[in-house]
């Protein structure tokens, strides 16, 4: 297979990666124990990955302080609110508040 691709002019490379992440606006992609192989091809290089998806949620400091601040809570509680909604600043505010009175 390796000799086929050769001579279609694909060269193809085996990484010895640890982790690979892909980072969204809203969250990352963590790939863990992964299978990276580096194909190049007419110039143009693609890379195929396969292995075990972990997500993380991307919330900022500031955001949690502003939460922390309006709702009345420890950074911790506004941090866990911000990542049951997602993200979404005034959900979490909102949650927040409720389960407080």
């Amino acid at each position: 297979m390796q000799q086929m691709m050769k001579q279609m002019g694909i060269d193809s490379q085996e990484i010895d990666a640890k982790s690979v992440t892909i980072e969204t606006e809203n969250e990352k992609l963590i790939i863990e124990e992964p299978q990276v192989v580096k194909i190049s091809m007419q110039g143009q290089v693609s890379f195929q990955i396969s292995g075990r998806l972990r997500k993380e949620e991307k919330i900022s400091e500031d955001d949690v302080r502003m939460v922390a601040e309006q709702a009345g809570v420890s950074e911790d509680e506004a941090r866990g609110a911000l990542k049951g909604s997602n993200g979404d600043i005034a959900e979490a505010i909102m949650k927040l508040k409720e389960s407080k009175q």
